[in-house]
């Protein structure tokens, strides 16, 4: 299971980070303040660190200099949202910036894409009774392959790096089909149920009422 270091001081984010983080099966430690996190850092060999900028102890910014000296990927997450802030992150080897507030989805979104730069991303993931392998794009239970339609594939592995997470019909439009989702259109019903009958997980992919789908693990 990859580990994933959130240095936050404020709780309640942490908090929220945390849970939607296990839930998509990762597994989390949460450091209040700058010097408890470069000593977790110092302890544990983590995959990743979400870091604060304004962290009380020691900044976020001299904490990511001592993560990117151990050779760790680093996310800001900082209400510092400014132009000026982001280059002078990105320019010291921050891997991406996510300014606060932000939405859930887009979080777990950027920790996968900053995993996979680094190949530490799950490639094959195992569900239910089914395991996805995202290098070739297969489906497969019990040996056997399901056949899906790239769109299909795409829509599964969505739900399933957002796992026991409600997702929004407007975020799944966005992030399956890439454009802006209009209410009347059916293209996302149709598709989560296509996807459930094919699965077979009928009592496993629900729908959220006035939100959209959640896949249940």
């Amino acid at each position: 299971m990859l580990k994933i270091l959130i240095a936050e001081d404020e709780e309640p984010i942490a908090n929220l980070i945390r849970m939607n983080l296990l839930r998509a099966g990762y597994e989390c430690t949460w450091a209040a303040d700058g010097e408890r996190a470069a000593d977790m850092m110092m302890k544990t060999a983590f995959d990743l660190v979400l870091l604060d900028i304004m962290l009380p102890g020691i900044s976020g910014y001299e904490l990511m200099e001592y993560a990117k000296g151990l050779g760790i990927p680093v996310i800001f997450l900082t209400a510092l949202g400014t132009t000026e802030n982001v280059v002078k992150g990105l320019k010291m080897g921050a891997d991406d910036y996510l300014p606060k507030p932000f939405e859930i989805v887009e979080l777990l979104a950027r920790v996968e894409a900053v995993l996979r730069r680094y190949n530490k991303a799950e490639s094959v993931i195992a569900l239910h009774d089914i395991v996805i392998d995202t290098a070739s794009r297969s489906v497969k239970r019990g040996g056997e392959e399901i056949p899906l339609t790239m769109k299909e594939f795409d829509l599964l592995l969505l739900f399933a790096q957002n796992r026991n997470i409600a997702l929004y019909r407007e975020t799944i439009y966005e992030k399956v089909w890439g454009g802006e989702y209009f209410g009347q259109s059916r293209t996302v019903d149709l598709h989560v149920q296509r996807l459930k009958k094919k699965l077979q997980w009928e009592d496993k992919i629900t729908a959220v009422y006035k939100v959209g789908y959640r896949l249940n693990v």
